[in-house]
């Protein structure tokens, strides 16, 4: 995969604002049912989106294909790495020395991560996630919860109205009732993704939710219902994917909402620090 390691879906996210209007439709037809869309040829996935064969080839010499057949060898490895397993990906030489090559996978994550996260998607999620009046939700598949337990321990004490959704995913349906047109959803899904996740999410958008997605390079299925997608490389020599490029993202949006919230958010800072004190 060339372009910095960045997948397709990344470059069409990260380059929407370069294309046409016409160039931006076939764009959004392909996210729109990402991967597979890009596996027809040029003059179906034209039609499916009311545009030209030509339009869709210069859709994709703008995200830097120089063919249509490479472009589609990048959506066929990508099917590949999405459907890996812990078995698969652990089926490789021990490295001499373990840590030293996690560590640099994790660096060569971050630098893909920083590369490809596109400006504007990250500064709306911030916009977002620092606006009090909007309720924010925060849930994520079986390795992935952790993270967003982790944000949501951060992001409380900057903002109110900050709920974790928990337990098992028939529970999750009850809190449905209350998330509405201000109600931010952030999710966080990586391969193998989660049906439940993806079953929650469009529950959520129905009913007027900003969903807002951080997942892989390979994009999550819940990318077709989400309003803003962040993704994180996550590749690394284990059987397990890694966390770090995500949670460099995380991270990141929370710094800058601190920022974003200005005094409101130092004065939540403070009356926490004296209810602690108060505890001493």
């Amino acid at each position: 995969m060339a372009d910095g390691d960045a997948s397709v879906g990344e470059r069409l996210r990260r380059d929407l604002g370069r294309l046409t209007p016409n160039e931006k439709r076939a764009a959004q037809r392909l996210l729109a049912d990402y991967p597979m869309a890009g596996l027809d040829s040029a003059a179906r996935l034209g039609e499916s989106a009311g545009v030209s064969a030509p339009t869709v080839l210069r859709m994709i010499a703008k995200i830097g294909y120089a063919s249509y057949g490479s472009f589609q060898d990048d959506l066929k490895a990508e099917l590949a790495a999405r459907r890996a397993t812990p078995l698969t990906k652990g089926l490789r030489g021990a490295a001499d020395d373990p840590l030293a090559a996690f560590a640099l996978a994790a660096i060569d994550n971050l630098r893909a991560t920083a590369a490809n996260v596109p400006r504007d998607e990250f500064n709306a999620v911030v916009r977002l996630l620092a606006d009090p009046a909007r309720t924010a939700f925060l849930l994520g598949g079986r390795f992935t919860d952790a993270i967003a337990d982790y944000m949501a321990a951060h992001l409380r004490v900057l903002r109110p109205n900050c709920r974790r959704i928990t337990g098992q995913p028939a529970a999750w349906l009850d809190q449905l009732l209350d998330i509405d047109r201000r109600s931010v959803l952030l999710l966080f899904d990586i391969r193998r993704y989660s049906a439940d996740l993806a079953d929650f999410a469009e529950r959520a958008n129905g009913r007027g939710a900003t969903v807002v997605l951080v997942t892989d390079q390979w994009l999550s299925p819940i990318s077709r219902v989400a309003r803003h997608v962040l993704p994180a490389h996550v590749a690394a020599p284990s059987v397990w994917d890694s966390g770090v490029g995500l949670i460099a993202i995380v991270e990141a949006l929370l710094a800058a909402v601190a920022t974003d919230r200005g005094d409101q958010g130092r004065q939540r800072l403070e009356a926490l620090e004296a209810i602690r004190r108060e505890r001493e």
